[in-house]
C-alpha cells in the first residue's frame, strides 16, 4: 500500500524541477541585474523557494488526489492514469506562458505577473498587446518553447503511467487518505507556522530580484487575484489607526494658509499636458541628458518649474487619479477598477466647473481603458475626444500619435467658451515606442527608442504652442506639464523601488505668469497629488476637498512625497528617502541608513500614510 504512495512523490518531484527550471531561466534573462551578488546567495534563492513551490504543487494534487483515494477505497489493484498526462501537458503549457509574461512584465514594471497584469491582458487585450510590443518577440517564443519541451521530457521520464494498489483492510486505506488530505493540506499552508504561508517567506535577501525569483510565479498570480477582490479590510495595518491619522494630520498641518501669487489672473484659462513617461531623466535641466528634450528644457526658461515633484506611482492610471484628483496610490490595489469610488473622489474639472470653467478632455487612445471615461465623465468634463473620435491618419497599436490628437484640440478649443479648462493625455512616448516618422535616436533599442518617442512629443508640444500663438485665447492661458509617471529608460538603471524612478518635471508656462516668477525653481519636494491644491489656491477656489493635496506654493507647507508601487511604498522628505517592501517588510533604500532615528520616524510616517490613504479608499 505506501508503495503506492510514491506516485505523489514523484508528481512532487517533478513540479519541483519544473519550477526549479522557470527560476533558473528567470536569473538568466536577468543576469545583468544579479552580476555583481555573490553565487552563495544566488544559489540560496532555490532553498528559500521551496516552501510557495511545495504549497503550489499541492494545489495542482487535488484532483490526483481526489482520483487516487477514490480507486484506493474502491478497492481496485491497478488504476491506468492515462488522464494524468493530459492534466500536466494543460499544466506545462499554461505555466510556460505565464513564466514568458511574467520575463516581458517584470523587465517594464519591476514586479512579477500579478492581478492588474492579468486584468490588464483580459479587460483590454488591444492595450495589452500595444503594451507587449516592446517585448523581444523570437526570445519569448523560443523561451516558451524550451521550458514546455522540458517540461513534456521530463513529465515521460518522472511522472507515474499507473498506480499498483496493495490488498490492505478498509481501515487503513481509510487512515491512509485521511494522511494524505492532512499532509497535502499543509502543504498548501506552509507547515504548522502560525500563519498561512504567504510570499514574503520566500524573503531572504536585501536583493530585491532575488526575492522576486524566490516567490513562485503561479502561486503569486493565484494570490494576487484573490487578494484584488477583497476591497472591505486593511492590509496595510502598521501602526494603531488613531496613531496613523495623527501621523498624517501632522503632515498636512500648515501654520498659515497662504500662497505665493504667481499668476497676473484669477480667471486664466488652463490647457493641462499628462505627459505619457516624461520622467525628469529625459531633460537637460534635471536629468543632464542632451538633445531628448529641447523644447521643454527652453520652455523651463520662462515658466516656473518645480523640480523636486516626485509621480505617485509607477503607472498612468494611478497617475491619472493623483493628477487629477489628488488622490495617492495604494500600492497593490488600484482605485480605477472602482468607478463607484472614483466618482466620489474630487477632481479639479469638477472644482472649475463650477466657478464657470467649460471643460474638455482630449486622448488618442480608448477612453474606456482602466475606467478613464467613467472618471472623466463622472466629474464634469463637458467634452471628451478619444481614439474613436478620429477617422483616419497615422496610429499606433494605442491609438493616435500625438501630434494627431494636438491638432485636435487646438481645432476644437477655438469654439470653446472662455475660461475654459483642457485636458490633454498624450501616449505615444509608451511602448512599444512606435513613430509616424524617422527617429531621432535610431531604434537599436529600447533606450533609443524611448528617447526618440520622447524628443518627438516634445517637439509636437513645441508646435502646439507656436500655433497657439496664433489664437486669442493664447495671452490669458496657463499651461501646466506633468508626467503621469517616471521611467526607467533613459539611464536603464534604477530599480522600481529607486526614487529617482519617480522624480518628473512639473512646469507652470505661459503669459499668465508674472515677470518676476519667470524661470524661476521651486525646490520643495512634492508630488503629482500636490497640482490640485497649488492650482486652485492660485485662483482663489476652495482646495478643502482635496485632502491629499497640499499647496506647493505655500512656504509653511511641510515637503514631502509618497510613491508606491505594486509591492513597496517610498517617503521622501528633506531629511531622506526610504522605501520599503511591504511583502518582505524590509527597507530596500535608504538614503541615510545611519541615522536609524530618522529612518523609524521617516518610515513611520511612510506606514502612516498609507493605512491612511487605504482606510480612507475603503469608507469610500
Amino acid at each position: 500500500m505506501l508503495k503506492s504512495t510514491f506516485f505523489f512523490a514523484r508528481f512532487i518531484l517533478f513540479w519541483l524541477v519544473f519550477f526549479f527550471l522557470d527560476r533558473f531561466l528567470f536569473l538568466i534573462i536577468n543576469s545583468s541585474k544579479i552580476a555583481r551578488i555573490s553565487y552563495s546567495e544566488i544559489l540560496a534563492t532555490f532553498y528559500h523557494a521551496l516552501l510557495l513551490d511545495i504549497s503550489m504543487i499541492a494545489y495542482l494534487l487535488i484532483i490526483p488526489l481526489i482520483s487516487y483515494i477514490y480507486w484506493l477505497l474502491n478497492g481496485r489493484k491497478v488504476v491506468n492514469l492515462n488522464w494524468l498526462p493530459v492534466y500536466n501537458k494543460i499544466l506545462i503549457v499554461l505555466f510556460s506562458l505565464i513564466s514568458v509574461v511574467n520575463f516581458n512584465i517584470y523587465r517594464e514594471w519591476g514586479s512579477k505577473i500579478n492581478a492588474k497584469a492579468l486584468g490588464f491582458a483580459i479587460y483590454t487585450p488591444n492595450e495589452a498587446l500595444a503594451s507587449s510590443a516592446s517585448s523581444p518577440i523570437a526570445l519569448s517564443i523560443s523561451i516558451l518553447a524550451l521550458i514546455a519541451a522540458m517540461g513534456f521530457f521530463l513529465q515521460n521520464r518522472i511522472i507515474l503511467k499507473n498506480i499498483k494498489f496493495e490488498k490492505s483492510p478498509v481501515w487503513f486505506r481509510g487512515i491512509i487518505s485521511i494522511l494524505l488530505i492532512g499532509i497535502t493540506f499543509l502543504m498548501m499552508r506552509g507547515g504548522f507556522y502560525g500563519a498561512p504561508i504567504n510570499q514574503s517567506m520566500a524573503y531572504f535577501s536585501k536583493e530585491q530580484i532575488l526575492n522576486h525569483a524566490a516567490v513562485n510565479t503561479e502561486w503569486n498570480l493565484i494570490s494576487s487575484v484573490l487578494a484584488a477582490k477583497k476591497t472591505k479590510s486593511n492590509p496595510y495595518l502598521y501602526l494603531d489607526k488613531q496613531q496613523a491619522a495623527l501621523q498624517v494630520k501632522d503632515l498636512y498641518a500648515v501654520k498659515k494658509d497662504t500662497t505665493i501669487h504667481i499668476l497676473n489672473t484669477e480667471r486664466p484659462n488652463i490647457v493641462l499636458f499628462i505627459v505619457e513617461s516624461f520622467t525628469a531623466d529625459l531633460t537637460k535641466t534635471l536629468g543632464n541628458e542632451n538633445g531628448i528634450t529641447p523644447s521643454f528644457d527652453s520652455l523651463i526658461s520662462k515658466g516656473v518649474l518645480f523640480s523636486k515633484i516626485y509621480s505617485s506611482g509607477n503607472r498612468t492610471d494611478k497617475g491619472f487619479i493623483a493628477t487629477l484628483s489628488g488622490f495617492p496610490t495604494l500600492a497593490a490595489v488600484n482605485i480605477v477598477k472602482w468607478p463607484e469610488k472614483t466618482q466620489k473622489l474630487p477632481s479639479i474639472a469638477q472644482s472649475l466647473y463650477k466657478n464657470g470653467y467649460h471643460n474638455s478632455f482630449f486622448y488618442g487612445g480608448e477612453s474606456e481603458f482602466d475606467n478613464y471615461k467613467a472618471f472623466i465623465l463622472s466629474h464634469d468634463y463637458q467634452k471628451l475626444i478619444d481614439k474613436n473620435d478620429y477617422k483616419g491618419g497615422q496610429v499606433t497599436s494605442w491609438g493616435q500619435f500625438d501630434g494627431a490628437v494636438l491638432k485636435r484640440q487646438l481645432q476644437e478649443i477655438k469654439t470653446e467658451k472662455q475660461p475654459f479648462f483642457s485636458t490633454i493625455l498624450t501616449l505615444t512616448n509608451h511602448e512599444p515606442f512606435a513613430l509616424p516618422g524617422q527617429y531621432k535616436f535610431g531604434t537599436s533599442d529600447n533606450i533609443a527608442k524611448f528617447k526618440s518617442t520622447a524628443y518627438y512629443t516634445d517637439s509636437c508640444i513645441n508646435a502646439y504652442l507656436n500655433a497657439a500663438k496664433k489664437e486669442s485665447w493664447y495671452k490669458n492661458t496657463l499651461f501646466i506639464f506633468i508626467a503621469d509617471h517616471g521611467h526607467v529608460y533613459p539611464k536603464n538603471i534604477y530599480d522600481i523601488y529607486v526614487p529617482q524612478r519617480y522624480h518628473v518635471p512639473l512646469l507652470f508656462y505661459g503669459d499668465v505668469i508674472k515677470d518676476e516668477f519667470k524661470g524661476k525653481k521651486f525646490n520643495n519636494i512634492g508630488s503629482q497629488t500636490d497640482i490640485a491644491a497649488t492650482l486652485l489656491a492660485q485662483l482663489n477656489i476652495s482646495n478643502k476637498e482635496f485632502i491629499w493635496s497640499k499647496n506647493l506654493l505655500n512656504p509653511y507647507v511641510k515637503p514631502f512625497a509618497f510613491f508606491s508601487w505594486d509591492n513597496g511604498m517610498g517617503f521622501i522628505n528633506n531629511e531622506q528617502s526610504v522605501t520599503f517592501d511591504n511583502v518582505g517588510k524590509m527597507i530596500l533604500y535608504n538614503s541615510h541608513v545611519k541615522d536609524e532615528a530618522q529612518t523609524s520616524k521617516t518610515l513611520t510616517q511612510a506606514k502612516s500614510y498609507l493605512q491612511s490613504v487605504y482606510e480612507k479608499f475603503i469608507e469610500l
